[in-house]
């Protein structure tokens, strides 16, 4: 018999950049944000919304898309004191764990992990498609509770400061050889590598 599972959408953004997409949620909650924020900051913020929701499972992107950092679901984990399955490529529902395979360096490894837990997933996780308009109509339908990210207790200021940003110096020319002991004298005796 299938379950039925509430489905809760978050998103935290800035006020110009809200967009509700258009998933099978039951509802949503947007809490806003005056600034870019880190993604320590979004994993105490997400994790005030998971102690009030109580959920049993957590899905997250891999890295976030402005800054391709990959830590807010690992910190949330950190936070939670759950386990994490990261880079997800496929999930198999156990009584009370999840059998993760996931993407390393080495190929696919699969894990188990009891829940609570929280999981970020990779690409290959699902296969995305386009909204229909019947369901961009019923998404806008669709409740959205609006926090600030101030009225939930959580120090959001940035603990890193960008001090400077420059272009790497120019590099010189390469050069073609004609032959491998070509290569080596130079390698040798002006680059003195080897």
């Amino acid at each position: 018999m299938p379950v039925t599972i509430p489905f809760l959408f978050l998103a935290i953004s800035t006020p110009r950049f809200f967009l509700l997409n258009t998933f099978k949620a039951d509802r949503g909650i947007h809490v806003k944000v005056d600034n870019v924020i880190e993604p320590l900051a979004v994993s105490k913020i997400l994790k005030k919304i998971v102690e009030k929701e109580n959920p049993d499972l957590v899905f997250m992107g891999k890295q976030a898309i402005d800054d391709d950092c990959n830590q807010t679901g690992q910190m949330l984990a950190a936070l939670l004191n759950w386990p994490q399955a990261t880079f997800a490529s496929k999930i198999e529902v156990k009584d009370n764990s999840l059998e993760v395979t996931r993407e390393i360096d080495e190929g696919l490894e699969t894990i188990e992990v009891n829940v609570p837990a929280i999981v970020t997933c990779d690409l290959r996780l699902n296969e995305p498609r386009y909204a229909s308009l019947p369901n961009i109509m019923k998404a806008k339908k669709k409740p959205i509770e609006q926090l600030n990210a101030s009225d939930l207790g959580v120090d959001i200021n940035p603990r890193i400061e960008q001090i400077n940003v420059e272009e790497p110096p120019k590099r010189k020319a390469g050069i073609k050889v004609a032959s491998v002991e070509e290569l080596v004298q130079k390698l040798k005796n002006e680059a003195k590598v080897i």
